[in-house]
């Protein structure tokens, strides 16, 4: 309540801005039909509402600017329109053309109906529509793997977490409507990421300039995963969705349900979702304690006005699953249990005509505990993390060459307690600002970032004579820059690059590990001395966006002068010779590759696709006489195809994939390799609206051959394969 004082007393100083609306109709361009349920977002502000039976749509509280409104509808191209705002209300009419291709990775890129240029978001990848419940998964990572790029770090059945370009952990920011997750999921492999994605609206994934806004570490990129559980529109009515889903590899089966319900000049928003599943089956038989029951629940409700809105959301997080045993573990596993509540605090201010047009705040914590029970009544660790954020940002209009930008301060607390190893109980202060930039020149879209961070970190008692070494207070700061270049041709080519300069502090864990983690089958040891982790990223991509045809490539190449990570020494503990021991340590290191991706209709009704990356990761070791020698990286994925088939005919889409990863045998030292893989998939998809609800009935079989293959990324890859043929049913109902 500090904090929302402290806000409300912030905007009690400035006088409100004018604010109006934008209302209209979408339709078939071709049959002049209304569209039904198609999704609108304003993206600069986050807007977004949904048309009614009529295809009528409404937005309110639209402070003057020029923004970017996208419109997507299941079987309709994506569109994506510019706008100003000026003193009176917009009405606009949109007209979407079908089109059978699916856009797996949508990218709001390239020429916009003529206009040059681009705007921030057209650095972000996003995954909605039928795209999303068709590979909808039980984690945000499987949801997420079959983008190019884009693997999956698992310990089991519940336990993943996305890795994109080699690059996991740490170096990936995981999101809900913008807050951290607050969880301890980068920390270890067998630590859930507690976020579902079954009641997603979309996902996105931000990277460059953009991605500063939530850190100077999301070298790897940062994945949103959008809810909006506090909403920024009252709807006209009622709206949500209810989500039913099954799957045979696991005898799983979850449910979701979302509303929003106006209520005068509020807007309540209720989510309520669960999952559960048995022991998880693969071509060699069960997995054993891979099972998983998993909640995740919200209440959101925002007062929203014309000098903007304010509102909060109250959220639980709550699961036990089962780690895979390991004879050089635990040979019966873990069980673990998992508990976060969140409360959110956000507001939006639209100011007067001045150079600020919008002044953000958001206050969240998060109380997360994490149980590992060896057995129903013995714990083996225990681990506590409560996070405080408080963020503030300020939009502007153009100014100079400038057309817009934002800037901000950030600041985060964390409060860290763990029981059943020598890890000290520690706290994380950590203050950020950042500024970003846009303008465009002629047919040149400009974007850059800079970012100045202080992190301190403290154990509650120092400890000079620990096992590990001196266990002191620690503190960092350093600057972190961002620039992206895109040209966009006539004739729907861009062509573009990135640069980004990232800064990590060392985490909690990796200063202060001491200690066995029996569900990570790792004795972890942590370095006090660690310096933090630098790294530049640079990438270089060509884009090409027309009806019928969809091409993508990129190449990157990211250094790190001090890769930091847990290095397993192939050296049995001392006290528990069953674990070898896991040294954080830090490295210099380069992971670098290309990506390509491509999608063709042929004929009316075919769509055909094919994508390739491969990412290669080294480090520079140093060798017992001191010398240096380059070595792989440990835990880098493998050359990966996919290629796919698609029929779609009005609501009705049919098809098929094919998906290879090549053998992986440049691996680091005690890592072993893992043999290449072949794997089809089916799928099918049917929409069809009745009165006033749309509904979507989708039915895939994963792993159609039940082929016996191995995830390198996993953590028990040595002694389980990874699930087998798995027919999934979901229903999905919009009203």
């Amino acid at each position: 309540m500090i904090y929302l004082s402290l806000i409300l007393m912030l905007f009690s100083g400035f006088t409100t801005g004018d604010s109006n609306s934008i209302s209209g109709r979408v339709i078939d361009a071709k049959t002049s039909d209304p569209v039904t349920f198609a999704y609108i977002h304003l993206e600069e502000i986050n807007r977004t509402t949904a048309t009614d039976i009529e295809g009528v749509y409404q937005l309110n509280n639209i402070p003057k600017g020029n923004y970017t409104l996208t419109v997507h509808r299941i079987g309709y191209k994506t569109k994506n329109i510019p706008i100003s705002i000026g003193d009176e209300d917009l009405e606009l009419d949109i007209k979407l053309n079908q089109s059978v291709l699916s856009a797996q990775a949508i990218e709001v890129t390239g020429q916009r109906d003529g206009v040059s240029g681009s705007s921030l978001e057209h650095a972000s990848r996003k995954v909605l529509g039928s795209e999303l419940r068709r590979n909808l998964g039980s984690t945000l990572s499987q949801t997420l793997s079959s983008l190019p790029g884009f693997d999956q770090r698992t310990n089991g059945s519940a336990p993943g977490r996305p890795v994109i370009r080699g690059l996991g952990d740490e170096r990936v920011v995981i999101l809900q409507d913008g807050v951290s997750s607050g969880d301890v999921s980068a920390q270890s492999s067998d630590h859930a990421v507690t976020i579902d994605p079954v009641s997603a609206q979309e996902v996105e994934v931000a990277r460059g300039p953009a991605a500063l806004a939530f850190g100077a570490n999301a070298i790897g990129g940062v994945i949103n995963v959008v809810r909006n559980q506090i909403a920024t529109n009252v709807p006209a009515k009622a709206n949500g969705t209810i989500t039913l889903n099954g799957e045979s590899v696991n005898t799983g089966f979850s449910g979701a349900a979302n509303v929003t319900i106006p209520i005068e000049s509020f807007a309540l928003n209720l989510d309520l979702n669960a999952r559960t599943a048995l022991n998880t089956q693969s071509p060699k038989g069960p997995i054993r304690n891979s099972y998983f029951n998993t909640t995740n629940d919200g209440v959101g409700l925002s007062w929203v006005r014309d000098w903007g809105y304010v509102g909060g959301s109250l959220g639980f997080y709550g699961s036990n699953y089962g780690i895979p045993p390991n004879p050089d573990g635990h040979e019966n596993g873990v069980d673990i249990e998992v508990s976060k509540f969140q409360y959110v605090l956000k507001s939006e201010y639209l100011m007067e005509e001045r150079f600020i047009s919008t002044l953000e705040a958001e206050w969240s914590l998060k109380n997360y505990n994490h149980k590992e029970f060896e057995s129903e009544e013995v714990i083996g660790t225990e681990f506590g993390l409560v996070t405080t954020d408080f963020d503030i940002n300020a939009k502007h209009g153009g100014f100079g060459f400038i057309t817009k930008g934002s800037l901000g301060i950030s600041s985060s607390f964390e409060d860290y307690a763990v029981s059943g190893a020598s890890t000290p109980n520690s706290n994380s202060y950590a203050v950020g600002a950042y500024i970003i930039e846009e303008t465009d020149i002629n047919n040149i879209h400009l974007e850059g970032g800079l970012r100045f961070d202080w992190v301190k970190n403290s154990p509650d008692e120092r400890e000079p004579n620990s096992r590990i070494g001196d266990i002191r207070a620690r503190s960092f700061a350093a600057l972190s820059s961002s620039l992206s270049a895109i040209y966009s041709f006539q004739n729907g080519i861009s062509v573009g690059t990135t640069l980004l300069h990232s800064f990590r502090a060392p985490s909690l864990e990796e200063l202060y590990s001491e200690g066995p983690h029996l569900a990570s089958y790792s004795y972890e040891i942590g370095n006090p001395d660690l310096d933090p982790e630098r790294g530049l990223a640079k990438e270089l991509f060509l884009r090409y966006r027309g009806n019928r045809v969809n091409l993508e490539t990129a190449v990157f190449h990211n250094h790190f002068s001090n890769y930091l990570y847990a290095a397993n020494t192939g050296q049995p503990n001392n006290r528990f010779p069953d674990l070898n021991d896991y040294q954080f340590t830090g490295t210099e290191a380069t992971l670098y590759g290309f990506e390509f991706l491509s999608e063709v209709q042929l004929f009316q009704s075919f769509v055909v696709d094919f994508s390739v990356n491969y990412t290669i990761g080294n480090q520079e070791a140093v060798q017992p006489d001191g010398s240096t020698e380059t070595t792989p990286l440990p835990q880098i994925p493998p050359l990966k195809l996919k290629s796919g088939i698609k029929y779609a005919h009005k609501g009705f889409e049919v098809g098929g994939r094919y998906n290879y990863a090549a053998e992986q045998d440049r691996t680091a030292e005690f890592e072993t390799s893992t043999d290449a893989y072949h794997k089809v998939d089916l799928f099918t998809q049917y929409r069809f609206s009745t009165k006033k609800l749309l509904q979507t009935v989708s039915l895939n079989v994963n792993n159609v051959f039940d082929t016996e293959y191995y995830n390198h990324l996993s953590r028990i890859k040595d002694l389980r394969p990874a699930p087998g043929r798995n027919i999934t049913l979901l229903y999905r109902l919009f009203f």
